[in-house]
């Protein structure tokens, strides 16, 4: 957890040049910039931009996680499984993790759509073209369509993202439904 707690304090802007330096320049494991270019590195170039951009959400599902299922693992139901001795594995696998993840599947509806529409940082640090730099020249450049088009698109984003989260959380959680 202290891990965990770690990747949720350190921001994109300041472990996005740290895996550079350490990854790109010092074991030359991954490319420092660029989408394109020659493949001289074992590491795909996605995958330090993805690494830094998801490590923050993933410490923080990792506490939820822990947190939804510490909660579910001390209610009765879990202690009478115990008493007619099903198998611990199947207790966490088939009574527990359903409602452990509840509080997993509300984050994931605004995670999605930030991992989305916050992506700019780390796209200028790994010098990645994608839709958040689009946005930062567009508002530079004052091309007003592009701004509109692109507010809509992340707006519509975080609609869908919201929606498909609620849906799953009614799926899964049979209390809610009434």
């Amino acid at each position: 957890m202290s891990i965990s707690m770690l990747g949720i304090c350190l921001p994109t802007f300041v472990l996005g040049p740290i895996f550079a330096l350490v990854f790109g320049l010092v074991l030359k494991l991954a490319p420092v910039s660029g989408w394109y270019g020659l493949n001289y590195v074992p590491l795909h170039p996605a995958v330090m931009p993805a690494v830094t951009l998801g490590l923050f959400y993933a410490a923080y599902i990792a506490r939820l996680t822990r947190g939804g299922m510490l909660d579910i693992l001390n209610q009765d139901f879990i202690r009478t499984a115990r008493a007619k001795g099903v198998p611990e594995h199947e207790i966490v696998l088939r009574h527990a993790l359903r409602g452990g993840l509840l509080p997993v599947v509300a984050f994931l509806g605004p995670c999605f759509a930030d991992l989305i529409s916050g992506s700019f940082v780390v796209e200028k640090v790994f010098n990645v073209p994608g839709l958040g730099q689009e946005f930062i020249k567009s508002v530079f450049n004052r091309d007003y369509p592009l701004i509109l088009g692109t507010v809509v698109f992340f707006g519509a984003l975080i609609v869908i993202f919201n929606l498909v989260s609620d849906v799953v959380q009614l799926l899964l959680d049979p209390r809610s439904r009434n």
